[in-house]
């Protein structure tokens, strides 16, 4: 062994701080803003990789790696790498170098530890690319080149998608400028499809992890998604939620046959919320032959027909009462606002016996009202009959966690400033929706 491969002196403290398994604190300095480390494994007999002699010692080689921050700076690792050849005539190694995973992959620009920092910074601290790269003292690319990989391996692994009983989808707009195909440059569909895991754990709590985005919004797009997951995991799911879609129905219908699908509650009231302002707005217009102005009575309580009426003040009430007592055409409007209160009474029923039938009370009549915008939302409601009462047989299943997040999603792609490239999108998606895990680097997901 030459003699200038064994370190003058080794402190076991430098290799606990610097934390690289293997290997050995040989040096540290500064260079410019850089805390630069040597290290290198200790000297001893090593076997051919592929016939097992063993190899003569071929010296040493340095190879340079970003490594994650540290003290404020960013780090680099000189590894002293040692090199050998196999004495074997007949054998085809000739040199070959040291390699160690857990330090670094092959040919790697950075740090296994400075991939799963990054990976995590991302996941949960609302860091961008270009943040990170200049933390690490490096630039975009070598990073997204250093992480991609790992999490492409990660999104590949069906072992994600088991134990899935509750599943949520939602349609996601992830850009807004041209729809050409992506081999003509363009970036392709503007709608992508999300699935959501929305299986409650022990305690009850859900725990909306995203699954999957995929390109377009249609039944097919859905049905396609479930069909790749097999047998097994499409029998695992009970529940299926989504908005008043039938594209996903009829994707839930095919491929789901023992799952109860669910109509989210939120988009319920919604409908019945817009069917009271079509309402005000017609009569609006019948009487005064204008959209509202300021001092028409519908027009000052617009803000208060949306609002549920348990949450009304006393004045809000006052002021309700006021303008439908103005004009006895305004008693639809009033008719029609209590009909949406119904709608919102049986989602907010302590208990679910009592909510359903409510609901089943809605369904009799709303479709045989005079009012022709709630006659058409008793209609919509009674289409979708199975999915409505779906809500109250199924512990009050629901798609909050696809939207919570769908606002994650737009979060990191403000951050990011938009995305051109709808793979990287996807991943990065997954990663910080909770789809994404490796037991032993990543945190779990918190929505």
């Amino acid at each position: 062994m030459p003699a200038a491969d064994a370190p003058a002196s080794l402190c076991d403290r430098c290799d606990l701080l610097v934390g690289l398994p293997g290997l050995h604190v040989t040096d540290v300095h500064e260079h410019d803003a850089w805390l630069v480390v040597t290290v290198q494994s200790p000297p001893g007999l090593m076997g051919c990789r592929a016939c097992g002699v063993v190899a003569v010692s071929h010296g040493r080689r340095i190879h340079e790696l970003i490594d994650a921050p540290s003290f404020g700076r960013p780090v680099r690792i000189r590894w002293r790498k040692r090199t050998w050849s196999c004495p074997e005539p007949a054998c085809p190694i000739g040199v070959f170098t040291e390699q160690d995973e857990q330090v670094a992959a092959p040919r790697a620009l950075l740090t296994a530890r400075a991939c799963w920092w990054a990976i995590t910074q991302l996941r949960r601290e609302h860091a961008s690319i270009a943040g990170l790269a200049r933390q690490l003292g490096t630039t975009w690319r070598t990073v997204w080149r250093a992480v991609k990989p790992l999490l492409a391996a990660m999104a590949a692994d069906e072992d994600r998608f088991a134990g899935v009983s509750d599943l949520g989808v939602d349609e996601h707009i992830w850009h807004h400028v041209s729809t050409r195909p992506v081999e003509d440059g363009g970036r392709g569909p503007k709608e992508l499809t999300g699935m959501v895991d929305l299986t409650r754990d022990a305690h009850g709590k859900v725990r909306a992890r995203l699954l999957d985005l995929v390109p377009g919004r249609s039944g097919k797009a859905y049905a396609d998604w479930l069909a790749q997951r097999g047998d097994a995991a499409r029998a695992g799911i009970k529940v299926a939620t989504l908005d008043p879609f039938h594209g996903y129905k009829n994707a839930i219908d095919d491929q789901l046959d023992d799952a109860i699908a669910v109509l989210d509650a939120f988009h319920v009231v919604k409908l019945a919320t817009q069917a009271v302002d079509e309402v005000r707005r017609r009569v609006q217009q019948e009487i005064h032959g204008h959209r509202g102005r300021k001092g028409d009575p519908l027009y000052g309580i617009r803000n208060i027909l949306r609002c549920g009426a348990e949450r009304l003040t006393e004045r809000q009430t006052a002021r309700l009462e006021a303008a439908i007592a103005a004009d006895e055409r305004h008693d639809q409007v009033h008719l029609a606002w209590q009909c949406a209160q119904q709608v919102r009474d049986a989602y907010q029923a302590g208990d679910l016996t009592a909510g359903r039938v409510i609901a089943e009370k809605i369904l009799a009549t709303f479709h045989t009202c005079p009012i022709p915008e709630i006659r058409r939302l008793g209609k919509t409601l009674k289409q979708w009959r199975g999915a409505f009462l779906g809500y109250f047989d199924t512990g009050r299943a629901n798609n909050g966690g696809t939207e919570a997040v769908n606002g994650l999603i737009e979060l990191r792609r403000r951050v990011a400033r938009g995305f051109r490239n709808r793979d990287n999108y996807r991943l990065r998606m997954l990663l910080i929706g909770g789809g994404l895990n490796h037991p032993e680097h990543l945190p779990p997901p918190q929505v």
